[in-house]
């Protein structure tokens, strides 16, 4: 699954279950939350770290489609740009 498919995914999850779709600093509170989730599992050594990180990619997919932004080619260009540093 690519990203653009993956955010598309996710976005009509929320619409089909009534989510949140239209506020966008509770999106990046919930995500902040997810991220927290999967330190303590990570560090607890908990078998629901894949899920937690998946929750995370979820939230960023969102918040992608929430503000209109292509998270494909965002991480695309960002990927190349990283590349291109010395160091």
């Amino acid at each position: 699954m690519d990203l653009a498919s993956l955010q598309r995914i996710a976005w009509d999850n929320k619409v089909r279950k009534g989510y949140n779709t239209t506020d966008v600093p509770l999106e990046f509170c919930m995500l902040q939350e997810k991220a927290a989730a999967s330190f303590t599992a990570w560090r607890r050594g908990k078998e629901i770290l894949g899920e937690e990180l998946a929750d995370v990619v979820l939230y960023v997919s969102s918040i992608a489609e929430m503000t209109g932004l292509d998270l494909q080619e965002a991480v695309r260009t960002k990927v190349a740009k990283n590349a291109a540093r010395a160091t």
